[in-house]
């Protein structure tokens, strides 16, 4: 291709919204283009390297024995209803109608589409196991479109669902998978920790995230350096604090003014934090209201504290719904003489605890030496983030986190979907067994956006040499002298007859504005055509690493099939 007749708009400055590295080199190398908020126009740049991150997931889903298939982005909400997820899916759901007055949506996720489709045409042990995938665009109303195509309402997605006779065949088609996903991510030269995960409002027994490690994750990551352990916050554990028992201490009511936050009252009282029990008030879907205790160096995990409780929603409450119960303003509340109404919820780690300060239900008063024998806890459970420095849960070492991109998700279902729209099969004995069902996600588009995050320079983008746009570019310094133009058309058909996806630079152009444009685009090997073809050498320069080198012209082909390991 010559960029005189391709299309590839860069950009030297990019708007402020632009907040990532990964945004902001996409919209300036002329990647990408915002449509709307969280939804992009891919440039033909952005779209080749999509189809090589594409084909490297088809290549891999098919040697794992995962047939191919394409489902409609549209889906009917008959589906949806009969599972029972049109109405728990909740507003990230975009929800439309025919003429006629059907209800539809654009999928956010397939797992009804691909029941249906198996439970219409599978119906012997003999048809199973199945994996079937599709490589698709969904669609999700997010709250807060941000950080380009790493949230966005629009995405493309290679999703697989497996169909098996019982859980060791689900098992079995899990660990394909698994196995899969490190080839696809190993292929894309990411750095990435596959970590246990919540299922979220997928669902299934159990489910394990790829994360590439970003600074720019939204997820958190905890993981253990010596046994290998590793969870996303949402879901990780950690041993349980066991702190020093003391002698009973004398229960007192302290003034303590316009004192709200932990760390100004443990500062005012000079103790630290974790003497503090925290107590944090949510309501549910049914306005129950549940106050919940933990020590004050900790943070409620809302994921955790939703399955200890079986509730579907949990929001904080409001001042006003604080008041209620409490009799004051938020900053004061505490478990001793609250409403019976308001269920108290505890993490384990204050089952230790003695002589804590609580907040006296009173404006600019806390209560210090109080202990567990002063209040009722309805339920002790895990409900607090595991952090960085906690105890390993297996091996008892001290804990990492980071920062984290999910790309990869993948969920044992088991037999929620197969049982709700009664996708069965008929068992070696003529009786009838819902199908044990696996789900597997890959974001293609957030992919794209990990390997730049990981992979850029002052420059721009470094593509892994087998994911850029193009293999080479052929730059001649000068395209009005005669000789460099001819010779750069030379080079540029013999790589293309050897199958090297070749861009020839023939615009008008400063040569640094080449070098410029060339080098953020991320084009893995310049071959710059100059002053030296009077010598009968052109020059090599590597985006990596900045090298060059000088090679005599009959040898251009194979140094390029060289660098690119070709035969």
């Amino acid at each position: 291709m010559k960029t005189s007749k391709y299309f590839m708009p860069t950009l030297r400055e990019v708007s402020s919204d632009a907040e990532t590295i990964s945004h902001q080199l996409m919209l300036r190398a002329g990647l990408i283009r915002k449509q709307a908020a969280g939804i992009y126009t891919y440039l033909p740049l952005g779209f080749k390297v999509l189809k090589k991150i594409e084909n490297i997931v088809r290549e891999e889903m098919e040697r794992s024995g995962a047939i191919e298939i394409l489902a409609s982005a549209l889906q009917n909400a008959e589906l949806w209803q009969e599972s029972h997820r049109w109405y728990e899916y909740g507003a990230e759901m975009f929800r439309l109608q025919d003429r006629h007055g059907r209800d539809f949506c654009l999928g956010p996720t397939h797992e009804e589409i691909f029941t249906d489709l198996v439970r219409n045409n599978i119906s012997s042990y003999r048809q199973l196991p199945l994996n079937l995938f599709q490589i698709q665009t969904k669609y999700r109303d997010e709250k807060r479109p941000r950080f380009g195509v790493i949230r966005s309402r629009e995405f493309i997605m290679k999703d697989a669902y497996s169909f098996d006779i019982d859980e060791e065949g689900l098992n079995k088609s899990y660990e394909e998978m698994y196995k899969a996903y490190r080839r696809i991510f190993d292929r894309c030269n990411l750095k990435y920790q596959v970590v246990e995960a919540d299922t979220g409002n997928i669902g299934g027994s159990s489910s394990h995230e790829f994360m590439v490690i970003s600074e720019v994750g939204e997820d958190s990551l905890i993981f253990c350096d010596n046994c290998g352990y590793s969870a996303n916050v949402e879901k990780a554990q950690a041993v349980d604090r066991q702190f020093v028992a003391e002698s009973i201490k004398k229960k007192e009511k302290v003034y303590t003014p316009n004192i709200k936050t932990i760390d100004k009252l443990a500062e005012f009282l000079s103790i630290e934090s974790s003497k503090i029990l925290k107590a944090v008030l949510y309501t549910d879907e049914k306005a129950r209201t549940f106050m919940c205790l933990l020590p004050g160096d900790r943070e409620v995990n809302e994921i955790k504290l939703k399955k200890l409780l079986g509730i579907k929603e949990l929001n904080l409450a409001s001042e006003e719904e604080i008041y209620k119960v409490t009799k004051c303003k938020p900053g004061f509340s505490g478990p001793v003489g609250i409403n019976k109404e308001v269920f108290i919820v505890a993490d384990n780690e204050v089952k230790t605890m003695t002589n804590f300060v609580v907040g006296a239900n009173e404006e600019d008063y806390h209560i210090i030496n109080v202990n567990l024998n002063e209040f009722n806890v309805n339920i002790y459970g895990d409900i607090k983030n595991a952090e960085e420095g906690d105890n390993c849960i297996k091996c008892g070492n001290k804990l990492s986190s980071s920062k984290g991109i999910e790309v990869g998700h993948i969920f044992k279902l088991g037999t929620k979907y197969s049982k709700l729209l009664k996708a069965t099969y008929l068992d070696k004995n003529g009786k009838e067994q819902p199908m044990v069902m696996g789900c597997y996600g890959i974001g293609i588009t957030r992919t794209l956006a990990a390997i730049i995050e990981q992979n850029n320079d002052e420059d721009g983008i470094c593509w892994p040499k087998h994911l850029a746009p193009f293999e080479v570019a052929v730059i001649p310094v000068n395209i009005k002298d005669e000789e460099q133009a001819n010779l750069a058309e030379k080079i540029y058909e013999q790589l293309k007859n050897h199958n090297i996806d070749v861009l020839l630079d023939d615009r008008d152009e400063r040569v640094g504005v080449k070098f410029k444009d060339i080098d953020l685009i991320g084009i893995p090997l310049k071959i710059v055509i100059g002053k030296k073809i009077s010598e009968g050498q052109v020059e090599l320069k590597f985006r990596s690493g900045k090298e060059t080198k000088l090679v005599n012209i009959g040898d251009i082909i194979e140094e390029v099939k060289n660098f690119y390991s070709l035969t």
